[in-house]
């Protein structure tokens, strides 16, 4: 999941998970994510661990260079 409010970080982020061919779901709620306490954007979900926008781009580049799917 790529919690996001649509700001250039967020798709860059989309972008990247597109690009790599990784599924995701957009969760544009603003008060779930202050609920989740997120403090800012994006941020990536995977299996329960969530990523800021430095570390999911890092994730996303070892995914798609390993052929690592999630």
């Amino acid at each position: 999941m790529v919690y996001t409010i649509g700001c250039p970080k967020c798709k860059i982020l989309e972008k990247k998970l597109d690009d790599a061919g990784i599924n995701y779901s957009k969760i544009e709620d603003e008060k779930l994510m202050i609920a989740k306490e997120i403090e800012s954007v994006p941020v990536l979900e995977v299996n329960g661990e969530t990523m800021d926008f430095a570390k999911a781009i890092k994730w996303v580049n070892w995914s798609a260079n390993d052929e690592h799917k999630y």
